[in-house]
């Protein structure tokens, strides 16, 4: 049969097409649409593509599809590729109950769940490659929840070679060598082979992976691999942030027990060099501070943000014990607890001989963690002693703030002894009395402020009720019990009067307590020569 080539097609600069415009527009209702407007026109027309589907490939697939008259193989390689032109040409039939390729590939999809690992893998990556990065078809959901399927089983060969003369895509587990593939862990085999996948195609899978309840530690091993994959193949910082930033983001939706804090920890210190946002920043500690019981003391010995003067980044510990806490709440193991505070125990041993720490920070490391989380207070009681030792100008009342974290219980008698002959701490009775009285004092303040708030409450609600008095008269007999409030208000402003002078004194007892204080350690420090002073280790 004799063809009439009467259309030009240039196709996305790449080749250009001498085709039969009536036998393209018999199946594509976008030529027809096109040439329904020029007819009459004798004339050779000029098509040009920017973006058809598959270049050069796709059209000359589709060609064959229309010179065929609507037949073609369609295979696992092509699948893809033949359904994003049958969306772009409009073929998806014309009425005339002609076969369109649109209804042939939905058919041959109705079998892809007997299509192999490799099969599946190419599917995935074409559409990547043709599919918009928002586009939800039919399609790129039944590839992703075929391959998924695959990964539940515990080997599957995917060694590739491809069949097709058209196929561009070299699949990753070619180029491995077999030994490799058998020394692969069973349940992550697949990992190498979706490494292809793109930032924005990765939280899909990703988010399909957790539906089908694929195991989150196999799911943060992907993610880990990815992430490093991934930043070594990009070029710029750019590129490298807002990998991490993905990564983190995803990796913050799994369950925090199949976490690794050893690789969150190696993402964090990428993380500081690439300057990532504060939001993702926020997530990667908080992930890190849930597996806090894992880390080692070289983990968590971070230098201290550029400019600041003091070794270690102390804050940034601190964060993480509070998100450790957080995380768990009063579901926290006590062999986790314990874990915990050996770390912080040396990471205390560590930071002690900073010169620039403040007491404040120091105290805040002691008492970060729950009475409970040690059996014993010795290794606290020697760093609490190096930072003594350390910053010899430190003010009594800042050394009691610190001892306050101490339970002299928890000491050895070793330690007790030791303490005894050690002038450079405070005397129990007086740690323990500024630690009951501080106690005391921040619970009188509590009240009072809760009795003032409440105070105001009833004097409003007094006046409101005095309001509603003036406008309705006639429905007095209603509020009577009500009107005996007031009478209640008085009695609480007495009583909050009483409460703010018994906070007034006890700051005064406070006062002369440290006076004593010093007085004592004066004391002590002038007869240290010719007497040996023991401090009164039991009220």
């Amino acid at each position: 049969m004799e063809v009439c080539c009467d259309l030009q097609v240039d196709v996305n600069g790449e080749q250009v097409f001498m085709v039969d415009k009536k036998t393209l527009a018999s199946f594509s209702g976008r030529f027809s649409k096109l040439f329904g407007k020029l007819k009459g026109t004798s004339r050779s027309l000029k098509v040009i593509f920017h973006d058809f589907p598959g270049g050069a490939e796709g059209f000359e697939l589709m060609t064959r599809f229309c010179y065929n008259n609507g037949t073609i193989e369609i295979t696992p390689s092509n699948i893809v590729l033949l359904y994003c032109i049958a969306h772009f040409m409009e073929m998806d039939g014309d009425g005339s109950g002609r076969l369109n390729i649109l209804s042939q590939t939905e058919k041959s999809l109705e079998g892809i769940s007997f299509w192999t690992w490799p099969n599946l893998v190419v599917a995935l990556k074409q559409c990547q490659d043709l599919l918009p990065a928002s586009n939800s078809s039919s399609i790129l959901e039944k590839v992703l929840d075929c391959l998924i399927a695959k990964l539940f089983c515990p080997f599957v060969t995917s060694t590739y070679v491809s069949s097709s003369e058209h196929l561009s895509f070299q699949f990753s587990s070619a180029r491995s060598s077999h030994s490799l593939k058998t020394n692969c862990s069973q349940t992550t085999w697949w990992v190498e082979d979706l490494m292809f996948l793109s930032i924005n195609l990765i939280e899909k899978v990703i988010r399909r992976m957790m539906f089908q309840e694929l195991d989150h530690s196999t799911i943060f091993k992907f993610l880990f691999h990815y992430r490093q994959s991934k930043s070594m193949g990009a070029t710029t910082p750019g590129e490298k942030c807002k990998i991490t930033e993905v990564a983190i983001s995803l990796l913050y939706l799994l369950d925090r027990s199949s976490l690794s804090c050893k690789r969150l920890f190696k993402i964090y210190q990428l993380a500081l060099s690439l300057k990532i946002s504060k939001l993702y920043k926020n997530k990667l500690e908080n992930m890190i501070g849930s597996q806090l019981d894992q880390a080692t003391i070289d983990y968590v010995l971070v230098p201290s943000p550029r400019g600041k003067k003091y070794v270690y980044d102390v804050s940034l510990v601190l964060r993480f014990v509070k998100s450790f806490l957080l995380e768990k709440g009063c579901h926290l193991s006590q062999s986790r607890l314990k874990r915990v505070s050996k770390l912080m125990d040396s990471y205390l041993a560590e930071v002690a001989p900073d010169t620039y720490l403040k007491p404040s920070k120091f105290a805040a490391l002691a008492m970060s963690l729950p009475d409970s989380a040690r059996e014993s207070h010795d290794r606290l009681y020697q760093a609490i002693g190096v930072y003594f030792k350390c910053h010899a100008d430190l003010f009594e009342e800042e050394k009691m703030s610190i001892c306050c974290a101490l339970n002299y219980d928890k000491l050895s008698a070793h330690s007790l002894k030791h303490l005894t002959q050690n002038i450079k701490f405070p005397p129990r009775g007086a740690v323990e009395a500024f630690t009951t009285e501080q106690s005391k004092l921040r619970s009188l303040l509590h009240k009072a402020y809760n009795l003032k708030t409440l105070d105001s409450l009833l004097i409003h609600t007094n006046n409101e009720i005095k309001h509603e008095k003036q406008d309705t008269e006639h429905i007095i007999p209603i509020y009577t019990k009500k009107l005996d409030l007031p009478t209640e208000a008085e009695k609480l402003r007495a009583h909050l009067q009483t409460m703010h002078w018994k906070t007034l004194e006890m700051g005064n007892t406070c006062g002369t307590m440290e006076m004593q204080m010093a007085a004592i350690m004066k004391s002590r420090l002038s007869f240290r020569g010719s007497i040996q002073y023991l401090p009164k280790l039991f009220p």
